[in-house]
């Protein structure tokens, strides 16, 4: 019952709903009071909501059940950075990093903290925006105005206007809020313009606006000193060269953007390689050429399998297109991982390097977003995806954006479908895994296999008939053909009622025609041949 409630708290936290999570993770804790898990959850989903006291309260409740679990250091860290406790943050951070040096969520939060203290100790002027918070006529202006009646019904957004009111300094920690954004807007009177961007940035320079001339009056001129000019500002050669530099990175990576859109990939990765050597303060340049090897990746040994293809199909002998396939798994162009892995390294040195810069969290964001793509890409397992899941989570904490959330429900989703497969048969991953054979590799293989004489395997292997149809029924099965998978696993039983593996293929294709009720007849029945398998008895419980 408590893992039930975590998997719904969890499934609500990555879409966003925390108030909902926080109610199942509660749910789960009154079921396991002692699982660190889930106060750490809980604490995440506090913490979203800008409820910092709640959060601090879980997190220190998680590293007392788990002092030796650098992650509660994680959430307490950040509770206490959302509370303004820099000291304690950095504190916190530390003693996670103490036990995992190397976890990058803590070398973040700890950079973040320490920034943050920093920004601290300065002298800073009171908010500029301190009287407009203040009076009831605030709640009467965001009611009124359609763009920000709907926050006033939102628990979370309603407190956080209250702190605000409480301590107008306190809205530089909800500046990143697009709600907040849109209220001052309302309050000021101003018109907020969305701050969405293309994938591919376009910096244009605003025009410059023209100051209107001085009306001129009938009035004789008063007859005063000319007043000399301002001598112009002087820049030293090295600012002079900065410049000069970080005009012709931009106009290179005015290039490379050209060059992407025309699916030019080569030439745009050598402008914008130009652009990072001219100017390594602009990390844009790292995701705009990430994005470029991005696709480059998904384009990768495209042309080979296409004539690769032909050659196979060309060839009438089962043993010459055996040959040709195992000639093609071992080419580095089905294996499309070069172009992953550089779009994956170009990532990690734009956060790394953003980070440094105290760049917009939007492009680190970015950057995490676009790794999250590539790891993906390359997944060939089930725990292959557990990457790619946690940067996309990284990615949400920097930014919120609907485009990232659906790629982490995606990933989230082919994991869980990889995992029912690998349930099935839990050698796919390790064999995928070392011998690097591609999905659609797969398939023509077992196309060929069962077009060349029926799949004879006994003709091949010398083995007896059901074992013929039981193989070529786990072919079919792979190929979703899962009718005449069906139908090869029903005859294989009816060749060897006593062959067990007749029965886990016939389990395993009613279970993935949803047939739930047939399959759990079928494996019992096998069970009766076979007490102890193993695959009989998972897919009973299954």
């Amino acid at each position: 019952m408590a893992d039930e409630a975590k998997a719904k708290g969890n499934a609500a936290f990555s879409a966003g709903r925390f108030e909902e999570a926080i109610r199942y993770f509660s749910e789960a804790i009154d079921l396991a009071p002692t699982n660190h898990v889930l106060y750490s959850n809980r604490s995440a989903a506090y913490a979203s909501l800008h409820r910092y006291a709640e959060a601090l309260a879980d997190g220190r409740k998680t590293v007392e059940i788990k002092p030796d679990w650098s992650k509660g250091y994680s959430r307490l860290g950040a509770a206490h950075l959302g509370l303004g406790n820099h000291e304690e943050a950095i504190a916190a951070y530390q003693k996670g990093l103490d036990l995992d040096p190397n976890n990058e969520a803590l070398k973040s939060g700890i950079a973040d903290a320490r920034a943050a203290a920093n920004r601290s100790r300065k002298p800073s002027a009171a908010s500029p925006f301190a009287n407009i918070f203040q009076g009831p006529e605030v709640w009467a202006k965001l009611t009124a105005d359609p763009s920000t009646r709907a926050y006033l019904q939102q628990p979370d957004f309603v407190k956080m206007l209250q702190e605000v009111q409480k301590n107008p300094n306190n809205l530089n920690l909800y500046l990143q809020d697009q709600r907040m954004m849109q209220v001052l807007g309302v309050l000021l009177n101003v018109k907020m313009r969305d701050s969405t961007r293309d994938e591919m940035e376009s910096d244009f320079p605003e025009p410059e606006k023209k100051r209107p001339q001085a009306e001129t009056t009938n009035k004789a001129p008063h007859k005063t000193e000319p007043e000399p000019e301002p001598e112009p500002m002087e820049f030293t050669d090295e600012v002079k060269e900065a410049k000069q530099r970080k005009a012709e990175a931009q106009k290179e990576k005015e290039k490379g953007n050209t060059a992407y859109k025309k699916k030019d990939f080569e030439e745009a990765i050598n402008h914008y390689t130009k652009a990072i050597e001219l100017d390594d303060e602009d990390i844009s340049f790292l995701t705009n050429r990430a994005a470029v090897y991005l696709e480059m990746g998904k384009d990768a040994g495209n042309t080979l399998l296409k004539y690769e293809k032909i050659s196979l199909m060309m060839d009438h002998s089962l043993e010459g297109k055996l040959k040709k396939l195992a000639t093609m798994k071992n080419k580095k162009g089905w294996e499309k991982k070069s172009e992953y892995e550089d779009c994956i390294a170009d990532c990690d040195k734009a956060v790394e390097r953003g980070r440094e810069l105290h760049s917009d969290f939007k492009m680190i964001a970015r950057a995490l977003t676009r790794k999250g793509s590539a790891l993906v890409k390359v997944a060939k397992c089930s725990k292959d995806y557990e990457p790619a899941i946690e940067t996309f989570q990284k990615a949400l904490t920097e930014h919120r954006n609907p485009d990232t959330l659906k790629k982490l429900n995606d990933a989230e989703r082919a994991k869980k479908e990889a995992e029912q497969q690998e349930y099935y048969d839990p050698k796919i991953a390790d064999e995928e895994r070392e011998k690097g054979i591609l999905l659609d590799l797969d398939i023509i293989l077992f196309h060929t296999l069962i077009r060349e004489s029926g799949f004879n395997v006994k003709r091949i292997l010398g083995d007896s008939e059901s074992f013929t149809y039981s193989n070529r029924a786990a072919c079919y099965t792979k190929l979703g053909a899962l009718p005449e998978g069906l139908k090869d696993a029903e005859k294989c039983i009816e060749l060897d009622p006593s062959f067990s593996k007749g029965y886990t293929r016939k389990g395993a294709v009613q279970f993935f025609m949803k047939e739930y009720d047939k399959a759990l007849e079928t494996y019992q029945e096998g069970l009766k041949h076979d007490p102890k398998n193993h695959e009989l008895i998972d897919g009973v419980r299954r």
